[in-house]
């Protein structure tokens, strides 16, 4: 294919080419600069479990990360890397290497969610109300760990590799803002790394082409005519028609929309009144919708519009529909770039194609601007208890696995020395 990613290993003399049914010699020095990459991660893996546990007791949410901002300045300025602020309370980071070559961007996330955590555990959030639910404190200890290594190792990178920790992943587009800012004018390719439940520990999960869904949300509004429960007659009652709404709702995906299509339209949150005895004036309903056909997405939300507007007027009401303007897209991984991922991470941990997700990231607008690949870390372990999915009180992460993620983001800076 025209498009193949061809894989380099770099000797004293200069390039090799490998190809498909060869044999990789083991006195190249790509081979070499691997397993010390392996063996360095492994030494740190202390270090990174104390920096993640450090972010996990101060939390902090989109674009409040100030003090995980600074916090990850100053490990960086320790490694001798010189940092400056992105998207506000983001951090941006640039290693260069010793030869001209093509750019790497690093990507973690380092917000926090409006969750209360439920743990027993030393480094338990401190911040009332706030906790690391997703793992995004784990990302950020790997990418500094690997700011190590790809420091150390310098000499021997082909081109620059960028190290981003951005704000504001949880709905806040902070990637969007990053790429605004014009950080990713120059950027050949792109990586990110998530810690995955539905994974098991270690285990690494890559897959090409379209990897996690696009992700809306949106707000509905009824209004009508309030007054006491107890003579609804008098009323123009939203919430009756909140309720008819939610449940017509459902029939989008189930009647209209082609079975092997993914997609998902969740309404979890409803607002009426707060008294038994009370008819509301105007009652709320907001939800997400996931896909993952860039036309299904336009067609269910026209229709969402369509649903609304009918079930309001025939009971007299009106409405309003609200769609937040960031929505993120779907994460499309590049082919190419995934098959060469297979062959580069095979000594970090066992790699699996993973299934796709309805789960929304928004490193999405990422791969709009430069090839890449986003992958996920097994975080799941039965035996120490570790079972409760994202975004839940009691999620925790597996620690003994945070090497292995700094061994991946590592190897991933090092993407031009493999590939051409």
């Amino acid at each position: 294919m025209e498009n193949d990613i061809k894989l380099l290993f770099f000797t004293v003399d200069g390039y090799k080419e490998y190809t498909r049914g060869s044999r990789m010699k083991k006195n190249l020095q790509i081979e070499e600069l691997k397993e010390l990459i392996l063996i360095d991660a492994k030494k740190l893996e202390s270090d990174i479990i104390q920096i993640r546990r450090h972010i996990h007791m101060y939390p902090e949410t989109l674009y409040e990360e100030e003090n995980t901002a600074k916090y990850i300045e100053e490990e960086l300025e320790k490694i001798g890397i010189n940092s400056s602020r992105t998207a506000k309370t983001g951090v941006l980071a640039t290693v260069k290497g010793s030869r001209e070559g093509k750019i790497v961007a690093l990507r973690a996330d380092i917000d926090a969610l409006n969750i209360t955590e439920d743990a027993s555990v030393s480094y338990k959030s401190q911040v009332e109300g706030k906790m690391h639910a997703c793992g995004h404190d784990a990302h950020t200890a790997m990418l500094l760990g690997a700011a190590r290594l790809i420091y150390k190792y310098h000499d021997h990178i082909s081109g620059q590799v960028k190290l981003i920790f951005q704000p504001a992943e949880e709905g806040g587009g902070g990637a969007m803002r990053i790429i605004s800012e014009g950080h990713f004018t120059d950027v050949d390719w792109v990586f990110g790394l998530h810690v995955w439940d539905p994974l098991p520990s270690g285990v690494i999960g890559i897959r090409s082409g379209p990897i996690f869904a696009s992700s809306d949300r949106f707000h509905i509004t009824i209004s009508g005519k309030g007054g006491h429960a107890a003579a609804p007659h008098q009323t123009i009652d939203p919430t009756s028609v909140s309720a008819d709404i939610y449940n017509a709702l459902q029939k989008l995906i189930s009647r209209e929309i082609d079975p092997f299509e993914s997609c998902v339209l969740s309404v979890p949150v409803s607002e009426a009144s707060e008294a038994h005895n009370i008819i509301p004036t105007s009652s709320k309903i907001s939800g997400t919708l996931r896909t993952f056909n860039p036309e299904v997405r336009s067609y269910l939300i026209d229709r969402i519009r369509d649903v609304v507007e009918g079930y309001s007027s025939a009971w007299r009401c009106t409405s309003k529909v609200d769609f937040d303007p960031i929505y993120y897209p779907t994460v499309v991984n590049d082919e190419t770039v995934v098959e060469a991922l297979f062959k580069i991470l095979e000594d970090v941990g066992t790699l699996k194609t993973m299934d796709r997700t309805m789960v929304g990231e928004d490193f999405s607008f990422y791969l709009r601007e430069a090839k890449g690949a986003f992958l996920t870390l097994g975080n799941r372990s039965e035996e120490k208890g570790i079972v409760f999915p994202h975004h839940h009180p009691k999620f925790q992460v597996d620690e003994d696995n945070l090497w292995r993620g700094t061994a991946i983001y590592t190897l991933l800076g090092f993407f031009n020395s493999f590939v051409v």
